[in-house]
């Protein structure tokens, strides 16, 4: 009897889980295809290439597509089950809910394992081959990186801007150069020529009749005893123009790599790593983050005179050379204190100004010294979040199962009508709830466990719910049925 219950229930299971699985990876790709749409037309890609880059985006897709999958089939099954009365005469012989639903539990639970070797092993080597192929595609001509009549903003550090032309020619060219943050330099040619140099590194325009307009970065003002403003070397910024006839204007590809891409530029990316290769660069991030922080409080200290000479005795005492202590009190301890007041005018400002600046100085360094490790500390969170992605996609296919389980054996509704309407809503709460938790645990709301756990916290006591309704054969919202729950007991 237990043979036959698990060969009709896998069969009738698996089915509608073939097709649901297919259309929802028909749909996830057509949205993929969407977003790309772009960068994909008017390459004259080959067929090949688009075929590989699907067979590698389907990989990718697939954690997504089996929630879905396993939710509007698990209803479609039971829903027919019941519709026909082959649940009734079930559980008219006897077994539980619990009974009928083990062969297919076990399926569930078995499919859900494989996913997460599947996302562990596979996924991030998809994700590796198609961002490569993506970066492939985006970089296949200079002439993408320009639209006559608008800024590109594509390479980082500069702003480019066309009025016209086709290929690698173009008139009207502005180059916005703000590479250096102490130079804005803007250039202007009737027309040019772009090319890629050999090493891929750089990107040259070859510009005829234009000019160069350079603006300096403005100096700092002095300030007197008061704290106020007593010279201004200028209150716009220095600058300088320059014309020329023909010229090459080079541009630092930082930001948008021209050369054929490797697969190593993308390898110690978050998605491309298995869970042990992310606890490994998480060690590695955490001490990196660490040793920051301690050099730049040992710099900020060393900066100052009473640190840097304690460090500097401390040197000596450790030191081979025999010194006598009384020299060394004397570099700490200096005999007469010299107080500000005790300066001329001329001495008091230049100690001012030398502390103002002292003091810019410091407080400019470790603000960017903040941001460093707050952008460090987003990195962490990202590899941490990716963790947790694997397991709880995998636990999200279980809950999803008990959830569209027994609503199927309560809404008595087989077939592609009322069962996808209720898959789609629920699955729509499913991955909103995903993406609200993804982003929140990648902007440091939330933890990373949390927001990728999220989903299933929220639906499993609606699990629990349909789970104790379908089994007691109870309305939802029966007081006897919460009655049951409240002991622990879900039937038989």
């Amino acid at each position: 009897m237990f043979n036959k219950l698990t060969i009709f229930s896998i069969k009738s299971f698996i089915g509608p889980f073939v097709v649901t699985f297919f259309i929802s990876m028909f749909m996830l790709i057509l949205q993929f295809t969407w977003l790309y749409i772009d960068d994909l037309m008017g390459k004259n890609l080959s067929v090949w290439v688009l075929m590989e880059l699907l067979f590698y985006v389907s990989a990718r897709l697939i954690p997504l597509a089996l929630p879905l999958a396993i939710l509007l089939s698990s209803i479609m099954t039971l829903g027919n089950l019941a519709e026909s009365n082959e649940l009734t005469a079930m559980k008219s012989s006897g077994m539980s809910l619990w009974r009928i639903l083990r062969p297919l539990t076990q399926f569930v639970v078995i499919l859900s394992v494989i996913t997460f070797f599947f996302s562990n092993y596979v996924i991030p080597v998809a994700n590796l081959k198609w961002q490569t192929i993506i970066y492939d595609i985006q970089s296949t001509k200079v002439n993408t990186l320009l639209t006559p009549g608008t800024f590109s903003n594509n390479i980082d550090g500069y702003s480019i801007k066309v009025k016209s032309g086709s290929d690698n020619s173009f008139k009207g060219v502005t180059i916005i150069d703000y590479s250096d943050a102490n130079v804005l330099k803007t250039v202007k040619a009737d027309s040019g020529t772009v090319f890629t140099a050999t090493d891929g590194k750089q990107l040259l325009f070859h510009l005829i009749n234009g000019s160069v307009h350079e603006e300096m970065q403005a100096q700092a003002p002095t300030f007197d005893v008061n704290n106020k403003v007593i010279e201004t070397p200028g209150n716009h910024r220095p600058s300088r123009s320059t014309t020329f006839k023909k010229a090459i204007y080079r541009l630092e590809l930082q930001g948008f790599d021209l050369n054929k891409s490797k697969e190593d530029l993308f390898k110690k990316e978050y998605e491309m790593l298995t869970v042990f290769q992310i606890r490994e660069a998480e060690d590695s991030l955490q001490s990196s983050i660490n040793q920051t922080s301690n050099k730049f409080t040992t710099q900020s200290m060393n900066q100052q005179a009473f640190f840097a000479a304690r460090n500097n005795i401390e040197t000596m005492k450790s030191s081979k050379i025999t010194i006598k202590d009384d020299s060394l009190n004397l570099v700490a301890v200096p005999r007469k204190v010299i107080r500000l007041q005790d300066l001329s005018d001329s001495e008091r400002l230049d100690a001012v100004n030398a502390a103002i600046v002292t003091e810019r100085s410091l407080r400019n360094t470790a603000n960017e010294q903040n941001e460093f490790i707050k952008i460090m500390a987003q990195n962490y969170d990202l590899f941490h979040v990716e963790f947790h992605r694997k397991f709880a996609l995998s636990g999200a296919i279980i809950v999803l199962f008990f959830v569209g389980a027994p609503l199927g054996a309560i809404v008595r509704k087989g077939g592609f009508g009322a069962p996808v309407v209720i898959a789609a809503l629920l699955f729509m709460v499913y991955f909103v709830l995903f993406t609200v938790g993804e982003n929140l645990a990648g902007s440091g709301v939330l933890t990373p466990f949390l927001g990728m756990w999220i989903p299933t916290f929220v639906l499993l006591p609606f699990a629990i719910v349909l789970m104790s309704a379908a089994a007691n054969d109870l309305p939802v919202f029966s007081k006897k049925l919460w009655q049951i729950m409240l002991t622990f007991g879900i039937k038989r």
